[in-house]
């Protein structure tokens, strides 16, 4: 009886584990990096929002960056709506 349920049990272990291995584990490091990423960006950095407009930082406050666009024009962009850094 203790024989069978082990077995039974461990291809359900295996399977967990590769999923946290191939899916969870690399889903946390992205977002680790992401979150360091905007914890580091600072003035005249140019990044990329989610909604795909390329600005540039001009100023760093807590929750929000002041960014400015190719037309010079300002405007707030909360943190959580960086997509990435732009490095050239």
């Amino acid at each position: 009886m203790q024989g069978d349920l082990l077995t039974s049990l461990l291809p359900l272990v295996a399977l967990f584990a590769i999923f946290y291995f191939l899916i969870i584990r690399p889903q946390q490091k992205q977002a680790k990096a992401h979150k360091e990423m905007i914890i580091n960006l600072k003035k005249g950095d140019k990044i990329v929002t989610n909604g795909g407009l390329m600005v540039e930082v001009v100023k760093v406050e807590d929750a929000f960056f002041v960014v400015k666009n190719s037309d010079n024009s300002e405007m707030k962009l909360a943190k959580e709506f960086v997509a990435r850094l732009i490095t050239e």
